[in-house]
């Protein structure tokens, strides 16, 4: 084989013969070869490395981002370092956006929860090629985010379609656009209803959180029907309400958000709300690629999130 066509199977280009790219890969296999990165880079002029600034978190919305976007980039060929944050100062963000360029990166994601994150990347060059996830509604740099306020949306008028009165909602920490959109969602479904919203119950992202939600919310017996910001919260929630003697759904509905793999294992099952972090890191690898290779890549992209329905919700004329 010449060495144009070795190169040709290496870089995946479609105007390859199956039987010849067959014969290069078993040869591949057999020889252990593999790619000289630097070399590469010596000749394409650009690293195959991408760099990622995340949280330092085990939340499961950032952590499943980082893990779609590594396998994502693994299989366009890239490897993937990652500058992990404590918080999201405007500082701590540059800081990390800057290690990564110093390491000669050829792009980088910024998975940005929060408004401090943001602001930090506004003072970047505007040349850098970086792509923004999970950064709520800010359009100054390329971005993918999930359709937070759709999600909730979705969540709360399956609770008011079930016949509920009104919906209660425990919110995530104020700070997050999560957060903030998840709670526009389920406030803007309410007034389109005709419906003022009940008062918000604030909270973090942990179980712990919606456990204390759970025992306030459950000791008041005008609630039944709740959306949690996330599954977390809801699991709280829901031992809180076990506890109080409030059955799900019989005397109260609850649903959550994100659809963490324990979800349909719960007492009740949860009806929750589905991000595809999936596809968000295909999309925003694509935005990356299309500024490196010099196409367009600026645009802003949404994802559609989707209910999961299951057990943990019932009409209101199933409540005793």
């Amino acid at each position: 084989m010449s060495h144009q066509t070795v190169s040709r199977v290496l870089n995946g280009h479609p105007h390859v013969r199956e039987g010849t790219r067959h014969k290069v890969l078993s040869a591949i296999g057999e020889l252990g070869y593999r790619p000289n990165r630097a070399a590469r880079a010596l000749v394409t002029g650009r690293s195959q490395v991408l760099g990622v600034v995340a949280p330092r978190t085990t939340l499961f919305g950032p952590v499943s981002l980082l893990a779609a976007f590594e396998e994502q980039a693994a299989e366009a060929g890239f490897t993937v370092i990652v500058a992990r944050l404590r918080t999201f100062d405007q500082a701590s963000t540059g800081n990390a956006v800057r290690r990564l360029l110093d390491q000669r990166v050829a792009g980088m994601a910024v998975i940005a929860p929060v408004a401090s994150a943001i602001d930090a990347l506004r003072e970047l060059p505007s040349g850098v090629p970086i792509v923004t996830v999970d950064s709520g509604p800010d359009r100054l740099r390329p971005a993918v985010n999930v359709d937070q306020a759709e999600g909730a949306r979705l969540a709360t008028q399956h609770l008011l379609d079930a016949g509920h009165a009104t919906v209660w909602h425990v919110s995530g920490p104020s700070d997050w656009f999560d957060a903030a959109e998840r709670m526009a969602g389920w406030s803007d479904t309410l007034r389109r209803a005709g419906l003022e919203p009940p008062p918000v119950v604030p909270a973090d992202w942990t179980s712990a959180a919606g456990y204390r939600a759970g025992q306030l919310l459950g000791r008041m017996p005008e609630v039944t029907a709740v959306f949690a910001a996330n599954d977390s919260l809801a699991l709280g929630l829901l031992r809180a309400l076990h506890e109080l003697g409030r059955s799900v759904p019989d005397q109260v509905s609850v649903v959550g958000f994100d659809d963490i793999p324990e979800a349909e294992f719960l007492v009740p099952p949860l009806t929750t709300v589905r991000q595809d972090f999936e596809s968000v890191a295909r999309q925003g690898l694509d935005l990356l690629l299309a500024q490196l290779e010099l196409r367009d890549g600026q645009e802003s992209r949404i994802i559609a999130p989707v209910l999961v329905e299951r057990a943990s919700v019932a009409p209101p004329a199933a409540q005793g």
